[in-house]
């Protein structure tokens, strides 16, 4: 398993009229955690890309226990639990500062696609052999 964590301080225009975060924000929060944990590992997004793979999201979930509010500082605990083989699944756990419960849970699978022939492939191995070496 392999875990991460990113702090994000609420932005007001990250807020809806009812003075929340608005729900659509939080998936760009799991878009900046997702981005920080492959940059931890050595895998940034733009490297991924010199390898001629795409990681486009395929499925997105987020269930929502909690308002998160302007200027609130949140953690984002994002978590690879499984080696991928053409999709990854990467799930997050969003919490605000000093506190236990979530505000959010969710997660987002992604396939691994041909960045020439728009096509599905299997993850590459350098990919696949830098996540085995944070797993151990």
């Amino acid at each position: 398993m392999i875990k991460h964590s990113t702090s994000i301080r609420v932005r007001y225009a990250d807020t809806d009229q009812m003075r929340s975060v608005y729900y659509g924000k939080y998936f760009e929060y799991f878009e900046q955690a997702r981005s920080d944990l492959l940059r931890s590992l050595g895998l940034p997004y733009t490297e991924i890309e010199k390898q001629g793979i795409l990681l486009p999201v395929i499925e997105a979930f987020a269930r929502y226990k909690k308002s998160a509010r302007y200027d609130d500082l949140l953690s984002v605990q994002t978590v690879v639990k499984e080696l991928p083989v053409a999709r990854i699944r990467i799930e997050y756990v969003i919490t605000a500062e000093g506190e236990t419960d979530p505000v959010v849970e969710g997660y987002t699978v992604h396939g691994f696609v041909n960045a020439e022939t728009g096509k599905p492939t299997r993850a590459p191995a350098l990919f696949l052999q830098t996540l085995q070496e944070a797993m151990k």
